[in-house]
């Protein structure tokens, strides 16, 4: 009898350290999975729709990115368009920087970077993946 509370002690504590390495496993792939699913988005659409994004996958666009220092670009004019989501939790950013400054068409290639942050006990973790992306129309100058 004096036994059980002390190995009823232990199963408690090993259930409640199994309890937060699945919730920071499930944080960490939840994170993963969609900066993974945007990169490929932006990888997938017509050249002229990569500043467009359809979040919800409903076929209307949520969101149009923009170089101009506000919702998640960090300095307007700076050729970086970028747009930020918030979702269960994880924190996406992403960004779209064409190869030369102007229009977006004048670009042999754009380089997609996506970041998810979220929250654990030992505090913010950063997911970041980067592609590369060629202009399929581009012939040079």
């Amino acid at each position: 009898m004096a036994i059980l509370p002390l190995v009823l002690m232990g199963a408690t504590g090993a259930f409640h350290v199994a309890d937060k390495i699945i919730t920071l496993g499930t944080m960490s792939s939840r994170a993963l999975a969609m900066a993974q699913a945007r990169i490929e988005a932006k990888r997938s659409v017509r050249w002229e729709r990569i500043l467009m994004d359809d979040l919800n996958h409903d076929g209307m666009f949520e969101s149009v990115m923009h170089d101009d220092g506000q919702n998640g670009d960090l300095v307007g004019g700076d050729g970086v368009y970028s747009a930020t989501a918030e979702k269960e939790g994880v924190s996406l950013m992403w960004t779209v920087t064409p190869s030369r400054t102007g229009r977006l068409s004048g670009a042999g290639y754009v380089v997609i970077e996506s970041r998810a942050i979220y929250e654990t006990n030992q505090g913010h973790r950063e997911i970041k993946l980067i592609a590369i992306r060629a202009n399929p129309v581009y012939v040079g100058e």
